[in-house]
């Protein structure tokens, strides 16, 4: 997995994981990851699966994407921090595509990942299970369902809360 660091003198700073979105790479985080460090933490910007100079799955054009499911890409974040020694992270930022995989990091290892920031994308909660379906509402599946109503409850200014 290619990434970028910063902050790295000292492992005994706090970790700070930051997910790039798409079509972006570690490199889109260039300007705030010398900020961030400067604050006392260890930046890592990993270039997600299936982007820059990360390899190790089948890339033929008609290849199986299964690898890119959305718990491949979680465990390839637990597995990068835990490679480079940490067994927690202060911060997970998620960007974009980034988003949904910082958000579930949180909530499947929240022992390790110890807050979260999303940033351009709605992240609606995990999925509900599969149980109970015959008292599930009709839009209890779809995460766009009620989005207008969703935003439209949310407290003013709402400059920036548009779907």
């Amino acid at each position: 997995m290619h990434l970028l660091e910063a902050g790295f003198e000292s492992r005994n700073r706090p970790c700070v994981l930051l997910l790039h979105g798409f079509p972006e790479l570690a490199y889109s985080w260039r300007k705030v990851m010398l900020p961030i460090a400067s604050a006392g933490f260890h930046v890592i910007a990993p270039d997600q699966r299936g982007y820059g100079r990360t390899t190790g799955w089948d890339d033929d054009y008609d290849g199986d994407v299964s690898s890119f499911r959305i718990f491949n890409v979680l465990k390839d974040a637990l597995g990068l921090v835990f490679a480079l020694g940490y067994r927690s992270v202060a911060a997970v930022v998620g960007h974009d595509f980034g988003s949904p995989v910082a958000a579930y990091c949180s909530l499947v290892r929240p022992d390790v990942f110890r807050s979260v920031v999303l940033m351009s994308a709605p992240f609606p909660g995990p999925p509900s299970l599969p149980f109970n379906t015959v008292h599930d509402s009709p839009h209890s599946h779809s995460a766009a369902a009620n989005i207008h109503e969703d935003l439209a409850a949310l407290d003013r200014p709402r400059k920036h809360y548009q779907w």
